[in-house]
């Protein structure tokens, strides 16, 4: 999958950080959507010129908010939408 990830070395933020936020606007606005594939660490660390090791802190950081799911040696994947919480309507007895 073609992501649009980019990274400044010129920012304040950490490189790691760029990415987990940027990842986190494609799935919340739902490019990426469940069930997809994440680009390896590897595939994207090159295409974006970093370190496997600031992607690798990228994905650990999704999986533990929840929005990417780690499935060993088969990669990391968009986890299932976040359901909507609606508000109860409640009767009150009299």
């Amino acid at each position: 999958m073609k992501t649009n990830i980019r990274v400044s070395r010129k920012k304040p933020e950490s490189l790691t950080s760029q990415i987990r936020d940027q990842l986190t606007e494609l799935i919340d606005t739902g490019i990426m959507a469940a069930g997809s594939l994440l680009p390896s660490e590897r595939e994207l660390a090159d295409s974006l010129k970093v370190a496997r090791n600031v992607v690798r802190g990228a994905y650990e950081s999704l999986v533990k908010i929840g929005k990417v799911q780690s499935e060993g040696r088969k990669g990391r994947r968009v986890g299932p939408a976040a359901k909507k919480k609606t508000a109860r309507k409640t009767s009150k007895k009299k």
